[in-house]
């Protein structure tokens, strides 16, 4: 099922599709959708996950390097069922 999510990139409001079939998280699918390579990215996180104990410091790392990036407000949109 394809939701919907938006987000800011540098202070412009955005809204992309999103399905966890092509993305393994929201943060991705951002990323994607502005043509950014998370390559680096992705061995620094590796390398989070491996050093702490607990998620909170994956959570702090990947919120810090996303707002570096320029993306903030990452949510999904909440369907409304009275429109369905």
């Amino acid at each position: 099922m394809a939701r919907r999510i938006t987000y800011k990139f540098k202070n412009q409001a955005k809204e992309i599709n999103f399905a966890y079939d092509k993305f393994n998280n929201i943060h991705e699918a951002v990323a994607a959708a502005e043509g950014i390579d998370l390559t680096s990215y992705h061995m620094m996180e590796q390398q989070v996950m491996m050093t702490s104990k607990g998620k909170s410091a994956v959570r702090d790392f990947r919120d810090r390097e996303f707002a570096k990036m320029g993306f903030s407000d990452i949510y999904y949109i909440k369907d409304d069922p009275k429109q369905q």
